[in-house]
Order: structure tokens, then C-alpha cells, then sequence
């Protein structure tokens, strides 16, 4: 001690040298002089976990340790986790993390013993703490998951999301895109993930999606080797490159649709004709690069596949249609609209090919080609053709509709939509002339149909019509009403609306012929219908009418009473906009024979508060309520409706 208070800044503090051995560490004295050393002894290193550190002058955020990998160490970090699960939760850590989890595909990961291992013990694992049960297992191991993104939603990370979030749950088997994010839309990013996550998709659909091009279905091509339905609609930077890859890639397509693809031509259609043998389905519209070589392409190469055939606003010609009249032998429905190229000479080519001998449904619109000589051909080489439809024909006359009735012995169902050289004598005649399966017709917006000015002679009966609906055929009234209840006698359904000239002198000899019984009558926006044609079907029909709707006709209580007494049957009532009270709502809810499912009585502004009762008594059976524009009924009546009726849905 007496030395240490003696020390002198010349005199060695340990005259027997140094004291630590090696004079090499140097760095565990810390110097308090030129003289004094202070002795630390080594230890273990301090870990630093503080979240900044000083570089120079400036303060910096410190990186974690595993940031500092590269991609591609975190590849092959995250391609040999054990399963599904672990995956998708790695990817929820960051944007960079799910973006290199998504870009792995099935066959990269690893599927070394250790990795089978834990497999396994993970399965085992799950199997007893019961939170992925076997059954669900088997219901998405086909790749049965379904996803779909619309407008801001539609995001290249959300398709990453799920390209890693339905791997580890049995794949992903269906994707529907519609629309994109206006900032950060679908990209070939996102497709990319999807392709390489998902080698299960089997159907994919795109709509409206500006940001989509060539290289991202190149990418779906790749790794999507499954695929069987592709829906492309208004995405105009797909191109032929598209569709050549597709066509190499996914050879089992079987459904294509394509809409407004300005930049798809023949080149694309060719290959899909040529790479894919099983094309059932093919819809095309709104293509101009599209022409009769890709359609023939089409027809003949998938000539005995090809059942579903629809082509709109195309630059076809008759080309074409010859070519579908020759080899379309395994097509059994054909619409063809808006084809200004097509003349009369192309539907009779295409009638007189003797290919569509399977041909069952045939929708036709806005084709200026359709005349009487077309259709007839038609009518003669389609046997087996069972619905026709037929649209804005604006050349078709009634000698070309009765031509067709004749020669189409299987027809079961005719459509007329603005055909407006169609007259009442047409129509007439087409009931006449059908064959024995003949069930349904319809007409709608016809403006050459007329009442008829003089009586029929007498005409052998239509019984297999079983369905009428005239729609909107201002010139349809009293007299071809009471002559079409004499002409079919087993109608069963029966629509009628928009129909301002037919009234209750017209409608009641209908429903005196009507031997089967009516089951489902629409009578809406017929104003000049009142209680007598109500009380009349209620009487004769009541035992088999299951629908009524009476919008806008000149109802009132007294219907509603005489519906209550008789259509112990009726499920769906429709009273919107008619003259009816509390009382007639009150005498509903007293009959034991009614149980109503739908009941409207929208625009009633008689109906008020007090028919909260019989409404809450009525909704023991109703599903469904609507109360719309009922001006007399409040607010607070209806809430209390909502919590009485808790099992049906009320419209307020």
C-alpha cells in the first residue's frame, strides 16, 4: 500500500513487467497514461440489439441479419420449408417475402428425406389435433378452390396472396379477374405468381383489364398445363402471341371465350384449332381482326368436338357460314348476331350443308341476311332442332315463318323479337303448321302483329302448346286473344304484358278454354284487366295456379278475396301498383287455404299501418316481402316487420 501512495509518475507500477503475458494483446488494457495500464480480462462478446447504429456522422437504422441475404439465399431458405403452411406463413412477414415465396414452383421444392419427414409428422400432427380434417383434404386436392378479385382488389400482391395461400390448401382451381386497380392493376407480376403456384387452375377468366398483355398469359401457358376454360373480355393488349403459347401449353382447353380482343386475329384461332382436339365451347365477339380463315380453321379441325358455337359482330362472311353448315356435325347450339357480312345466300348454304344434323338450339339476331328462303332451308337440314330463336330479322315475312314451322318437324320452342314483318297471319300460321312437340312461342316488341279484324275459319286445335308470352305487341288485342283460347286449349303458362288493347272481354273466353288448368299467369302493365278476369281464374284455375302477377292492373279487394277463397295453391302473388286496402290484406291472412312465399304489393298507397298484423300473420310462410312506395305504411311498422319476420327478406 505504501507503494501505491509513493508512485511516481518515472516509476514502473509492476517492476516485474508487464502482466499479461502476451504483449500482442494489447487491446485489453485500457491506457490511463503513458505509464498506467488497467487490466479487463477477456469475456464472452455483448450481443448488439440496439435498432441503431452510428456510422461516421450520421445515425442509421440497422438492418436485421436475415434482410441482408439475397434473394436467392432466401429462395432456397423458403423452398426447402416442410410444407404448405409454413410457406404461406413466411410469406405474411413482408412484400419481399411473399414475392419470392410466390415465385416458387411445385417441382422446386425440396423433396429431400428430411423435409419427407417432417411432412409427415406435421400430417400426423394435424390429423390428431384435428385442424385440417381428411375430408377437406380430398374436396380441394383436385385443385377445387376458388378465387376471385374485382376492381381495387385486383392487385399483382393479392395474386401472389393467393398463389401461396391455396398451395398449402390443395391448389387453385378456379380465377376470376374483374376489372384492375387503376394505381397498381394486374401485370404479368401478378400471373407470373399464379402460374408458378398454381398448377391446378383449370379455369381462368379475365374482364377488363388494360395492364394484361402477351406476358402474362405466356406466363399461364407455362405452368398452367391444366387448364380447360379461358375467358378473355376486353383486355386489348392480348394479342395472337397469346394465344399461339396457350395453344402449346394448355392442350386440354375446352371452353374459350373472347370479347372485345381488338388485337386476336386468325393467327391465334388457327393455332387453338390446330393444338387443342377437345374445344367443345368456342364464344367470340367483337373481334375485326377475325375472319373466315380463323373460323374455318376452327370448324374443321374440332369438327367432331365443337358442340357450342356463338359468334358476334365479326367480319365473317358466307364463308364461314357454309363452312359451319358443312363440318359443324357435333354442334348442338349455334347463335350467330350482328353479322353485316352474311347475306341470304350464306344461310341457305349453310341449311343446305346437311351438317348440322345435331343442331337443338339456334339463336339468330340482327343478321340482315335472314330472309324467307334462308330460313327454310334452315327449317329443312335441322331435323333434331328443337328451340329457335329469331331477332331484328328485318327481312323474314310470314310466309318464311309458316315455310319454317312446316319443314322444323322437332321444334319445341319460337322466339320472335322485333321482327316487325311478322304479322298476326304468321303467327297464326305457325301454330297451325308445327309439328306434334311443338310447346312454346313468344313474341316480343312484333309491331306488325294487328288484331285481327275478322273471325278464323275453323282451324284444327294446337294441343301441345303449353307455354304463350306476348310482350309489348301494342297492336295485340281482344279478338286474336279469344281466338288463340280456341286454337290452344292445354296452356298452362301464360304471359301477356304490356298489352294496353286486351280487357276482360278478350281474356275471359281464354280462360273458359283453358282445359288443363293455368299454373303461372303474368298479366303486368295490362291496365285495362280488372276483378272479373281475377275472380274468373280464380275460380276455374284456383286449383292449379302456383303464380299470379297482376302489376298495374285495375285490381281490388274484391280479387284479392276471391284469390284467398279459391288458389289454395299460389306461392307467388304479385299486387304492386293496384287499387287494394288493409281489408284486402286482412281477408289473405284470414284464409286457411293460402301459403304465400312471395308477396309484392309495391306502390299500394291504400295499404297502411294497419295491415301490420295481418302482413306479420301472412309472414309465417313468406320468404319474400315487398313493401316498396307503399307511401301509407311507416318506418317504424316496417322495422318492427323486420324483427318479426326475421326469416324473410322485406323490400322497403
Amino acid at each position: 500500500m505504501s507503494k501505491l501512495f509513493s508512485f511516481s509518475g518515472t516509476d514502473d507500477f509492476c517492476p516485474g513487467g508487464s502482466i499479461y503475458t502476451n504483449p500482442k494483446e494489447s487491446s485489453l488494457f485500457l491506457s490511463l497514461g503513458r505509464h498506467v495500464d488497467v487490466y479487463f480480462p477477456s469475456r464472452k462478446r455483448s450481443r448488439i440489439s440496439a435498432p441503431f447504429v452510428f456510422s461516421g456522422e450520421r445515425f442509421e437504422k440497422k438492418k436485421s441479419s436475415i434482410e441482408v441475404l439475397p434473394d436467392e439465399c432466401l429462395f432456397e431458405i423458403l423452398r426447402r420449408l416442410p410444407g404448405g403452411q409454413e410457406r404461406s406463413s413466411c410469406a405474411c412477414v413482408s412484400k419481399r417475402w411473399l414475392t419470392i415465396v410466390s415465385n416458387i414452383r411445385s417441382n422446386e421444392i425440396s423433396d429431400n428425406k428430411t423435409t419427407q419427414a417432417l411432412d409427415l409428422n406435421y400430417e400426423s400432427t394435424d390429423k390428431k389435433g384435428g385442424d385440417v380434417s381428411e375430408v377437406e383434404d380430398e374436396d380441394v386436392a383436385g385443385g377445387y378452390l376458388s378465387r376471385s378479385l374485382e376492381g381495387k382488389k385486383a392487385t399483382d400482391v393479392r395474386l401472389a396472396a393467393i398463389a401461396v395461400g391455396t398451395a398449402g390448401r390443395g391448389g387453385l382451381g378456379k380465377l376470376f379477374i374483374r376489372g384492375s386497380n387503376s394505381s397498381r392493376g394486374v401485370t404479368a407480376v401478378g400471373l407470373r405468381a399464379i402460374s408458378r403456384g398454381c398448377p391446378s387452375l383449370r379455369v381462368l377468366s379475365l374482364w377488363n383489364l388494360a395492364t394484361v398483355g402477351d406476358g402474362g398469359l405466356c406466363e399461364i401457358a407455362e405452368g398452367c398445363h391444366q387448364l380447360q376454360k379461358l375467358d378473355l373480355c376486353h383486355c386489348p393488349a392480348i394479342t395472337n402471341e397469346s394465344l399461339l403459347s396457350l395453344a402449346k401449353g394448355c392442350p386440354d382447353l375446352t371452353d374459350l371465350t373472347i370479347e372485345g380482343c381488338a388485337n386476336i386475329g386468325n393467327e391465334g384461332i388457327q393455332a387453338i384449332a390446330r393444338c387443342c382436339p377437345n374445344l367443345k365451347s368456342v364464344s367470340i365477339k367483337d373481334c375485326p381482326l377475325l375472319g373466315d380463315q380463323g373460323i374455318a380453321s376452327l370448324l374443321t379441325s374440332a369438327s367432331y368436338s365443337l358442340s357450342k358455337l356463338k359468334l358476334q359482330a365479326l367480319n365473317i362472311t358466307d364463308v364461314s357460314l357454309a363452312v359451319i353448315g358443312h363440318y359443324g356435325k357435333a354442334v348442338t347450339d349455334l347463335s350467330l348476331a350482328s353479322l353485316p357480312n352474311v347475306t341470304e345466300k350464306g344461310f341457305w348454304v349453310m341449311g343446305n350443308g346437311h351438317g348440322l344434323q345435331k343442331l337443338k338450339s339456334f339463336t339468330v339476331k340482327a343478321c340482315r341476311g335472314v330472309t324467307d328462303l334462308g330460313l327454310e332451308a334452315i327449317g329443312k337440314g335441322c331435323p333434331n332442332l328443337k328451340q329457335f330463336c329469331l331477332g331484328k330479322c328485318a327481312f323474314l315475312s310470314d310466309n318464311g315463318l309458316v315455310s319454317f314451322a312446316k319443314a322444323a318437324g322437332s321444334l319445341e320452342s319460337l322466339e320472335l323479337e322485333e321482327c316487325h314483318r311478322v304479322t298476326q297471319f304468321g303467327f297464326f300460321g305457325s301454330l297451325i303448321n308445327c309439328g306434334a312437340k311443338f310447346k312454346a312461342i313468344s313474341l316480343m316488341n312484333c309491331l306488325g302483329i294487328k288484331d285481327l279484324n275478322v273471325g278464323l275459319p275453323p282451324l284444327p286445335p294446337c294441343e301441345s302448346l303449353r307455354s304463350l308470352s306476348i310482350r309489348n305487341c301494342p297492336g295485340f288485342g281482344d279478338a286474336s286473344l279469344a281466338a288463340l283460347g280456341k286454337l290452344c286449349p292445354q296452356l298452362q303458362n301464360v304471359e301477356l304484358s304490356g298489352l294496353h288493347g286486351i280487357t276482360d272481354v278478350g281474356f275471359l273466353p281464354l280462360l273458359e278454354s283453358c282445359e288443363a288448368g293455368l299454373v303461372k299467369v303474368n298479366l303486368s302493365g295490362c291496365p285495362n284487366l280488372g276483378d272479373k278476369v281475377v275472380c274468373k281464374m280464380a275460380d276455374l284455375h284456383g286449383r292449379t295456379l302456383e303464380m299470379l302477377n297482376l302489376d298495374g292492373c285495375k285490381i281490388s279487394d274484391a280479387g284479392l278475396v276471391a284469390i284467398a277463397e279459391n288458389c289454395r295453391l299460389l306461392s307467388d302473388l304479385d299486387v304492386s301498383k293496384c287499387t287494394i286496402t288493409d281489408s284486402g290484406i286482412a281477408a289473405l291472412a284470414c284464409s286457411n287455404l293460402i301459403d304465400l312465399q312471395i308477396l309484392s304489393v309495391s306502390g299500394c298507397n291504400l295499404v297502411s299501418d294497419k295491415s301490420l298484423p295481418s302482413l306479420g300473420k301472412l309472414g309465417q310462410t313468406l320468404l319474400g316481402l315487398n313493401l316498396q312506395q307503399c307511401k301509407a305504411i311507416s318506418s317504424g311498422a316496417v322495422d318492427l316487420l323486420v324483427e318479426q319476420l326475421w326469416r324473410c327478406d322485406i323490400l322497403f
